[in-house]
């Protein structure tokens, strides 16, 4: 048996690459024409794969589908969720979020989250409360956040909630008009909606030993 060289990828390592070839090129294609308008005999085609040999990755369109968020989700987690968790001030892991998310969905990984975003309705029983699971830990994870800086002075008063989807309707939005050919870097489009959504939510802390303004 010829030993495999230190260059060469494992049999398994090949495998996890392959499909996640798939899932890329046919989260663009749903992106390029949607989901119900793209076969699965064109994306087979695109991933150059017969549609018995697509069928081997996924057990049916709406498991591509379900496939296609979860590793959209799991890019996610590992580039922004992951990222923030661990900042110990509320405001700077707000702040922090919120500049990922934007720079994630406008630097290039943007083909599965739009997914996400576009065709959160098509899934059905299962796979959907599969998926809805996992952006509700986000929800969570923006409420408490929120919470915690109210509770330190940091931010004005105002429901968790409505400050979590708040939030989440500006990031949220950008995959609709953003255009890399803007004219608009992705860094300073982040840094804009941060200091647009934060500039009326923290509350400016007092000089040290400095006058209350009141004579």
């Amino acid at each position: 048996m010829k030993p495999r060289r230190d260059s060469e990828p494992a049999p398994l390592e090949a495998a996890e690459t392959r499909h996640r070839r798939v899932l890329e090129t046919a989260a663009q294609l749903i992106c390029d024409h949607g989901y119900e308008k793209a076969s699965m005999q064109q994306i087979a085609e695109a991933c150059r794969l017969t549609k018995a040999g697509l069928y081997h990755h996924v057990r049916s369109k709406e498991h591509l589908l379900l496939e296609i968020m979860n590793y959209g989700m799991d890019v996610f987690e590992e580039q922004v969720l992951s990222q923030v968790l661990p900042i110990a001030d509320p405001v700077e892991r707000l702040e922090a979020a919120m500049e990922k998310n934007v720079l994630l969905v406008t630097e290039g990984r943007n083909k599965e989250i739009t997914v996400i975003l576009h065709e959160h309705d098509t899934l059905t029983g299962e796979a959907r409360a599969q998926i809805n699971a996992r952006k509700k830990r986000y929800v969570r994870f923006l409420e408490s956040s929120f919470t915690e800086a109210m509770r330190q002075g940091r931010i004005r008063r105002a429901d968790p909630k409505i400050a979590a989807f708040s939030f989440l309707g500006m990031v949220n939005w950008i995959y609709k008009w953003y255009r890399p050919d803007g004219g608009m870097p992705a860094a300073s489009i982040a840094g804009e909606m941060r200091r647009l959504f934060f500039g009326g939510l923290v509350i400016d802390a007092p000089p040290a030993g400095g006058s209350d303004g009141l004579r």
